[in-house]
């Protein structure tokens, strides 16, 4: 297997909020070089900036124009957004928005011609990266159509869980209708197969929430559950998943039977989102598995109302490059177990060997 140093690509986010302060926070962990090599895509001048108003004195920026010039033990940065930018800590400005895109637009270019092995995202907002080039809900949705994805997952994981969903960032209102046998199995599939490659989990098993409070009650707050919701898990189990439930998300996380499980899958962002993030949010990390390509994240937002004053931690933005790094690592190992494959060995038993053979072993012809 390749040890060679991961490429690690790390996008600034949107440059007036905490970006670039968790970005350069974590990687002022000096272990973080031993492992990696990190290419922040953003902004020499806007870095400076930052670094000056946070004060961060034990880190340095080494400029370079492309992934080729990078130096395997130093904080690399391209820039992709030229000279003629303005920082306006705090606010969500159009410009903001158009620097979080062009640093997006050139690391996933870099990512898809396998220039850096993985992408970290620090936070955009999502309202004023809008634009005719950028009109998705996130990150997820803006990687598929890039990598030419039919679907994607959303997966928060952390130490203590994983957490899938079946819809996003998707309103209340229309979350029901989206609640179907397909989008169930589809997102399980995803799942089961991430858990396999990104995470080295044998036999994964996964617990799956309802839709409605108490997992419908037996009919009586809701039919999703017994309409929809069985008959998907019905079918992943035919297909060698290894899915239960569906629970009601206060009991599962209530209770801690949520250990039981190596993964669940909410039917929607808060019920799932919530008990993740009041567990981990320091260190959690947003993953989008189902991608040919790898995209970790911090599970923060761009934190406007704390911009530059030097509140913010960079534990989950270092979270986020750790687990970059351990998935790819993790998806070279699953490739190459599947591309040698362990072959049956034909053992020759002697008939004065019988006597060797264990107890359980009842037909003994069988093994002359």
């Amino acid at each position: 297997m390749n040890k060679t140093p991961i490429v690690v690509g790390i996008t600034q986010g949107d440059m007036n909020g905490i970006g670039y302060e968790v970005i350069m926070k974590a990687l002022s962990d000096s272990e973080i070089t031993g492992f990696c090599v990190p290419v922040v895509y953003g902004s020499p001048k806007v870095a400076a900036y930052h670094r000056k108003v946070l004060n961060i004195t034990n880190l340095n920026f080494n400029n370079i124009r492309s992934v080729a010039e990078a130096h395997p033990k130093k904080v690399n940065i391209i820039n992709c957004l030229g000279d003629d930018v303005h920082v306006e800590l705090g606010k969500s400005t159009r410009e903001g928005g158009q620097s979080s895109l062009a640093a997006l637009e050139a690391a996933v270019t870099d990512l898809t011609a396998g220039r850096i092995d993985v992408m970290v995202t620090a936070p955009i907002d999502k309202s004023n990266i809008q634009s005719g080039s950028f009109r998705f809900n996130g990150h997820t949705d803006w990687l598929k159509s890039k990598t030419g994805s039919h679907d994607a997952l959303m997966l928060m994981i952390s130490e203590a869980m994983k957490v899938g969903f079946v819809t996003e960032h998707l309103p209340l209102k229309d979350v029901p209708g989206a609640i179907t046998i397909g989008n169930i199995l589809a997102k399980l599939r995803l799942l089961n197969s991430s858990l396999l490659q990104d995470f080295a989990v044998r036999g994964p098993r996964i617990g799956v929430m309802g839709l409605n409070p108490h997992a419908g009650d037996s009919g009586l707050l809701g039919h999703e559950e017994r309409d929809i919701i069985v008959p998907a898990i019905t079918r992943a189990n035919e297909e060698g998943i290894f899915a239960f439930g569906p629970y009601s998300a206060d009991g599962l996380f209530g209770s801690g039977a949520f250990r039981q499980f190596d993964a669940v899958l909410a039917m929607y962002h808060d019920q799932g989102m919530g008990a993740f993030k009041a567990l981990a949010f320091d260190t959690g990390v947003n993953f989008t598995a189902g991608l040919p390509v790898i995209r970790t994240s911090p599970v923060h937002g761009t934190a406007f109302d704390i911009s530059g004053k030097n509140k913010a931690s960079g534990l989950s933005m270092r979270q986020a490059i750790y687990s970059a790094v351990d998935i790819f690592r993790n998806r070279e190992m699953h490739e190459e177990i599947n591309r040698n494959p362990l072959q049956p060995q034909k053992i020759e038993i002697y008939p004065e060997h019988v006597d060797e053979l264990p107890p359980e072993t009842e037909n003994y012809d069988q093994a002359l």
